[in-house]
C-alpha cells in the first residue's frame, strides 16, 4: 500500500481530521485570495488589497464552521451563507468568504436527496447572488457577482453527482451481495433435495431386497431338512436378491462421487421397462403378482419412469412384509390423457394398518417422489380388506423434464 493510499485510509477512518484539514485549506485559500486584486493594470496583482478586521473574522468563523459540516450540513450551510451575505454587503473590498458557503452547499447536496438539493441550491444561489447584485458595493453586472451564481450552481451539481454515484455503487454492491446470498441458498436447497432423493433411493433399494432376502431365508430354513432342493432354490434367490441389492446400492451411492473420481456408475436408473423383472423377484419369493399395462408404449421422462418403478417396488415390498402369506398383488399401469396412472392392489388382511403403524418412511417417500414431479399419490385400505396405492404422474412436465435431464 502506497503512502497516498495509507493517508486516504486514515483520513476516511477519522472524518473529523479530514474536515479539519479541508477547513484549513479553505481558510488559507480565502486569506490568500483576499490580498488579490483581479482588476489591476497588468491583470491580477497581489498585495494591493488588505482585508479588514470584519473580513478576517468572517473568514476564520466560516472556515471553523466547516469542521462540523458532516454532523449538521444544513446548519453549517445556513451559518456560512449568513457570513457570506454579511461579507457581500458590508465589506469593500470583498473577501472570498462565499467559498465556505460553496463547500457547505456541496456537502448538503452530497448528503441529501435530489429534491432537497434543488430547493436548497436554488435558495442559496438566489440569496447570495441577490445580496451581491442588489446591496453590494460592486455594480450588479460585475464578474464577481456572476461568479457567485456559477460557483454555487456547480457546487450543487457536483454534490448531487457524487451522491448519485455513491448510491449507484451501493446498489451494485447490495445486488451482488443479494445474488451471492441467493446463490448460496439455492445451492443449499439443491443439496438438501439431492440428499433427500438419495435417501429415498437407498430406502427403496434396501427395503425391497432385504424383505426378499428375509422371506427366502425363512423359506430355506423351513424346508432345509425335508426338501433340500427347494432350500437350495430359495438360497439361490437370496443370492440373486443380495447381488441386485449390492448393484443398486453401488449405483446409488456412486452418485455421491466427485466428477473426477474413477469407476463412476454407468448403469441406467431402473424404470418400467424392468417391471416384469421386478414382479418375478416377488413371485420367486412366494408372492403372486399380476401385471396389467395399458400405457400404449408411452416413453416417460427418466424421473417419471424411476418414480413409477420405485412406487411399485415400495408398494410390493409393503405387501410382502405386511399383507400376510395368502395375499396376492395386482399392478396396473395406464396412460390416461397427459398422465400415467400406477395402481398396486392387494387382498391381504394384514395390510390394513401395517404400513402406517410402524412409523416407517416408505409411504411418505412415495408421496414425496410423486409430489416433486407435480403428481398425486393416495394410499389407504380397500373396502373389504387389503390395501391400495394409487399414483398419478404427469408424462410431460417442466419439473419432470428438468429432473430427467439432471438424471
Amino acid at each position: 500500500m502506497s503512502t497516498l493510499e495509507r493517508t486516504k485510509y486514515r483520513l476516511r477512518a477519522h472524518p473529523m481530521a479530514l474536515d479539519a484539514t479541508l477547513a484549513t485549506g479553505v481558510l488559507v485559500t480565502m486569506m490568500a485570495s483576499s490580498f488579490l486584486d483581479p482588476h489591476g493594470r497588468n491583470g491580477a496583482t497581489w498585495g494591493t488589497h488588505t482585508p479588514n478586521a470584519l473580513s478576517l473574522t468572517l473568514m476564520v468563523l466560516s472556515a471553523a464552521a466547516l469542521v462540523l459540516r458532516r454532523r449538521a450540513p444544513r446548519t453549517i450551510l445556513a451559518t456560512t451563507g449568513a457570513f457570506s451575505a454579511v461579507e457581500l454587503v458590508a465589506s469593500d473590498p470583498r473577501a472570498p468568504v462565499v467559498m465556505s458557503a460553496v463547500v457547505a452547499l456541496y456537502t448538503v447536496a452530497s448528503a441529501t436527496d435530489r429534491p432537497t438539493t434543488w430547493r436548497v441550491g436554488l435558495l442559496t444561489m438566489t440569496v447570495l447572488t441577490a445580496c451581491a447584485m442588489l446591496v453590494g458595493p460592486l455594480p450588479w453586472y460585475a464578474q464577481e457577482n456572476l461568479a457567485i451564481f456559477a460557483w454555487t450552481g456547480m457546487a450543487a451539481a457536483a454534490g448531487d453527482a457524487v451522491r448519485s454515484r455513491r448510491a449507484f455503487v451501493h446498489a451494485i454492491r447490495e445486488r451482488a451481495d443479494r445474488a451471492e446470498r441467493t446463490r448460496e441458498e439455492e445451492a443449499r436447497r439443491r443439496v438438501a433435495e439431492e440428499r433427500l432423493r438419495i435417501a429415498r433411493d437407498l430406502h427403496d433399494v434396501v427395503a425391497h431386497h432385504i424383505a426378499l432376502v428375509n422371506v427366502q431365508a425363512g423359506v430355506a430354513a423351513h424346508v432345509m431338512d425335508k426338501r433340500p432342493d427347494q432350500a437350495k432354490e430359495a438360497l439361490a434367490h437370496v443370492r440373486e436378491a443380495s447381488r441386485s441389492a449390492l448393484n443398486e446400492l453401488r449405483a446409488t451411492v456412486g452418485l455421491l462421487r466427485q466428477s473426477g473420481d474413477p469407476e463412476a456408475p454407468t448403469e441406467p436408473a431402473p424404470g418400467l421397462a424392468r417391471l416384469d423383472e421386478l414382479a418375478d423377484t416377488f413371485r420367486n419369493a412366494g408372492l403372486p403378482v399380476e401385471v396389467a399395462r395399458a400405457d400404449h408404449g408411452t416413453t416417460l421422462p427418466a424421473a417419471v419412469d424411476l418414480a413409477a418403478y420405485r412406487v411399485i417396488q415400495e408398494a410390493l415390498t409393503n405387501v410382502q412384509k405386511h399383507a400376510g402369506p395368502q395375499a396376492k398383488a395386482e399392478i396396473s399401469v395406464v396412460r390416461v390423457g397427459p398422465n400415467v396412472e400406477v395402481t398396486v392392489l392387494d387382498n391381504g388382511p394384514g395390510q390394513d394398518d401395517g404400513p402406517e403403524e410402524g412409523g416407517g418412511h416408505g409411504l411418505l417417500g412415495m408421496r414425496e417422489r410423486v409430489t416433486a414431479l407435480g403428481g398425486t399419490c393416495t394410499t389407504g385400505p380397500r373396502y373389504g380388506g387389503g390395501f391400495r396405492v394409487h399414483a398419478i404422474l404427469p408424462v410431460k412436465n417442466r419439473t419432470a423434464s428438468a429432473l430427467g435431464d439432471s438424471a
